[in-house]
Formats: C-alpha cells, sequence, structure tokens
C-alpha cells in the first residue's frame, strides 16, 4: 500500500491543498484496479498463447515478459535444464535495453558454471544457480526465482531480477510468478506429448508398412495340389507376428507307376508352420529370416528331418543371440502316393481327423526347438491319407486363448472342437471358419487375443 500524498510546500497555491481520505481512498482502490486488471490482461494473453502457439520456443519467448510485468521487476530470466545436466539461459527479458546485452552475458556465464544430476533436489539446484547468479551478475542485483516441475521433475528455474532494494518479494509476487511458471510446465509437457505423438504416428506407419511386407511374404492364396483341398488363416495380435505358414513347391519329380506303358510325373509340396518366440516386431523379422533360409533349404531335396537338422545349423548363432527360439512342423505331401512325410521341431503336433473311424490322432517326432542347440537331431515320419481324412496345424495362440476368467482353450477342447467341426463341414474351409468362431465364442467376442493364432486345414478328396 502507497502512502497517501503529502501537502504541497506552497501553501498559497491555486490548486486545492487539501486531499480528503476519501478521495485519497478512492485513488487507491482504483489503481489497484488497474493493477489487477493489468495482471489479468497479461495472465490471459498468456493462456492465449499457451493455446495458439505450436512452436514451444514462441512461447518461452514470452515467458519472461509476462513474469517481469506482473512482478513490477527490472526483468526475468528463464533457464531450462538439458538431458545432458546443463544448465542454458532459455530466454531473458531486461526492462533497460542498454543493459540487456551485460547482463545475458553475465547470465550465460552463470548457467556455464552448473553441470548438474539429474537427481539433484530443489533446494540444491536453486542454491547452486543462485550462487552463479549473484557472483556473475554482482551484490547489487536481487533474484527471486521458482522452479518449473513436469511430472513432479525439475525442468528449469524462472527468475525475476530487481536492482531496486526495496524491492521485496512479496507472497502476491511468489504467487503470480509461480502461475507463470505452471504456465511454462504445461507448454514444455504439451510440447513432449507432441513429439511423443509423432514418434508412436512414425512407428504405427513403420509397423503397418512391416505389417504388410508380412502379409505379402505370407501367402496369398492356398495353392491348387492333386487330391488335397486347403485353407489358412493367420490372426496377428499386433501389427507384426511371429506365427509362419508356406506352400512350398519342392520341384521333386516322382516317377509314377506305370499306367498302361505311359509314365507321369507329379510334384511334392511342402507344408510347413512354425511359432517364433514372442510377439511384435523383433519376432516378426525372424520370422522373416526363416522363411528365406526354409525356402532355399528345401531346393536341396532332403528329407524333413535333414532339413530341419540344416535350419537349425544355421540360424543357432542369430537366435542364440537375439535369445528368441523357433517351433516348426515341416511335412511334404506325395499326391501320387497320398502319403505325407513329416518332422517336427517342438512345434504343437497337427491333428489329425481319420474319417473312417471319427477319430483324431496327433501328427508328431522328437526334436528341440530350431536355435535351441546348435546340433539337434530331429526324426522322420509318414501318414497315409485316406480319402475324406482333415488335418490341422495350428500354432499355441489357439490352445493358448484364455477367456475372462483366465481358462485356457488347451488342446482338448481344440480336440473336441475340431473333431465337431469334421463332422459336420465338409469344406476345410468352413472348418477353419468354425474353428476360430470357436475361440472367439471362448474368449469373448469384444475381446483380442494375447497371442497370434494361425491354422491351416488340409483335407483329402
Amino acid at each position: 500500500m502507497s502512502q497517501l500524498p503529502s501537502q504541497p510546500a506552497n501553501s498559497n497555491s491555486s490548486v486545492p491543498t487539501d486531499v480528503t481520505p476519501v478521495v485519497a481512498l478512492k485513488e487507491l482502490v482504483a489503481r489497484l484496479h488497474r493493477e489487477q486488471n493489468k495482471i489479468q490482461d497479461l495472465l490471459s494473453s498468456l493462456g492465449f498463447a499457451l493455446r495458439s502457439f505450436n512452436n514451444l520456443n514462441q512461447f518461452l519467448e514470452l515467458i519472461p515478459l509476462m513474469a517481469t510485468r506482473v512482478t513490477d521487476a527490472d526483468g526475468s530470466a528463464l533457464f531450462l535444464y538439458k538431458p545432458n545436466g546443463q544448465v542454458r539461459l532459455e530466454q531473458l527479458h531486461w526492462q533497460d535495453s542498454r543493459q540487456r546485452k551485460n547482463i545475458r552475458k553475465a547470465l550465460e556465464a552463470a548457467s556455464s558454471q552448473i553441470s548438474l544430476p539429474t537427481s539433484a533436489p530443489l533446494a540444491t539446484t536453486s542454491g547452486i544457480l543462485d550462487a552463479q547468479m549473484h557472483r556473475c551478475l554482482g551484490p547489487d542485483m536481487q533474484a527471486f526465482g521458482t522452479a518449473i516441475l513436469v511430472k513432479h521433475k525439475e525442468r528449469g528455474w524462472l527468475y525475476v531480477l530487481s536492482r531496486d532494494p526495496e524491492y521485496t518479494w512479496t507472497e502476491t509476487r511468489q504467487k503470480l510468478v509461480r502461475l507463470v511458471a505452471d504456465q511454462t510446465a504445461v507448454a514444455i509437457e504439451n510440447d513432449q506429448l507432441g513429439v511423443e505423438l509423432r514418434k508412436k504416428e512414425r512407428l504405427d506407419q513403420e509397423l503397418e508398412i512391416g505389417a504388410e511386407i508380412q502379409r505379402r511374404l505370407l501367402p496369398r492364396q492356398c495353392p491348387s495340389i492333386p487330391g488335397i483341398a486347403l485353407a489358412a488363416r493367420c490372426k496377428p495380435a499386433n501389427h507384426v507376428g511371429g506365427d509362419y505358414y508356406d506352400f512350398i513347391p519342392t520341384n521333386h519329380k516322382l516317377n509314377a507307376e506305370e499306367k498302361d506303358g505311359d509314365q507321369t510325373q507329379t510334384d511334392r509340396w511342402a507344408m510347413v508352420i512354425g511359432d517364433v518366440m514372442g510377439k511384435g516386431v523383433p519376432a516378426g523379422l525372424i520370422m522373416t529370416m526363416m522363411r528365406g533360409m526354409l525356402r532355399g533349404e528345401v531346393l536341396h531335396f532332403n528329407s524333413p528331418a535333414r532339413i530341419l537338422q540344416n535350419l537349425n545349423r544355421v540360424m543357432y548363432a542369430d537366435l542364440e543371440n537375439s535369445n528368441r527360439f523357433i517351433t516348426l512342423f515341416y511335412s511334404e505331401y506325395d499326391p501320387q502316393k497320398r502319403i505325407l512325410s513329416y518332422s517336427n521341431a517342438a512345434h504343437n503336433p497337427p491333428l489329425w481327423w481319420h474319417a473312417a473311424t471319427k477319430t483324431v490322432s496327433r501328427l508328431d517326432t522328437n526334436g528341440m526347438l530350431i536355435g535351441l542347440e546348435a546340433h539337434s537331431q530331429y526324426e522322420n515320419n509318414q501318414a497315409y491319407l485316406e480319402p475324406g481324412d482333415t488335418v490341422i496345424y495350428y500354432t499355441d495362440g489357439l490352445t493358448d486363448a484364455a477367456s475372462p476368467s483366465g481358462e485356457r482353450f488347451d488342446e482338448e477342447n481344440l480336440i473336441i472342437a475340431f473333431s465337431n467341426a469334421c463332422k459336420y463341414y465338409n469344406e476345410p474351409q468352413e472348418i477353419l471358419d468354425c474353428l476360430f468362431n470357436q475361440i472367439q465364442q471362448f474368449i469373448g467376442a469384444d475381446r483380442q487375443n494375447g497371442d497370434d493364432m494361425t491354422v491351416v486345414v488340409l483335407q483329402t478328396r
């Protein structure tokens, strides 16, 4: 509160010399209203800038100006901390333009002397900064500051500066500077959220590109193979998955039995399903690498067991370094003999529905995960498929699917669902749709399965 005006020295002046207490009080109230309106206008402008500016630096330029005006100081300085622990003078406002350059040099010298640990407490941080500022600015400069906190983490300090020896750091001024500092913290946090959002958008775009590449690597449609019908579906849990299935022409030319003196030839087809441990981009990258190596290995015309053995040997070092493994079931179908030759590297054994007996058995052999041991050995086996028999290859996303109560679908339920589907449906696509519908009902119509799910249905004619 300012003192009332004193009486003029010359009592004979024509100007009225008496100022009543009521007039003085009115003048004081009017001045307080003007100050209050000024502060409200300034803070309103700051709020508008916060809403309007998309560039953080443009907003930060206003902060020292606002802090100076709402506190009637000579100037204000905004310091921000950098990730490397350095303190930098971000913005400065000083009323006297002739002194601004010297003040800036002194403040930059003060901040350049400070390197703070990221865990420095608030009191320690402000104490170091205060000491450097007083040393560089001189004893006649008063500096009062408040921390800028973003999510309870100190990101900088906002100071008001004055060379007036009568200047006091009142509670009202503290609240006003705190308000400006809080607006600064909001702007910094909004900028961080914007940066993170843009990173996420770029990542989503990259994931979508990766998902599109992976979709193109998987078979677009099932091949036409004499004597069998096929259906397949891969449903990743994320953009990019670790499940894999493929149909590969092996180019094995097999001499069929002679009929009426003629000799015909037919091709074998490889049908394979695999699962990389884990989900997302790392699993997808390994799956892509494995696909290329497997397709190259198939061209060597080896048995299923030897193909898995060679694949394990060439992929072992890469898988060991990534701490990931692959389960893989590899099979080759001979349409002429109706024989399915296969070998298993610890994958879920495919289920074989026998049309004649309406029973289900498993296709399995002994074998370790791909990438677990460098010299793993695998076994060969064969199955003769009669007309109407159906085989499903699947990944553990089906049997590990969980209901809202946490119960797993497990292999027993899958066998029951598969057996019922084979009894009521005659086409592989219908059986495939039935199985996926059963799984979705089990986990809940509005819930997403937490793992990739892949099914291939093979049915003989």
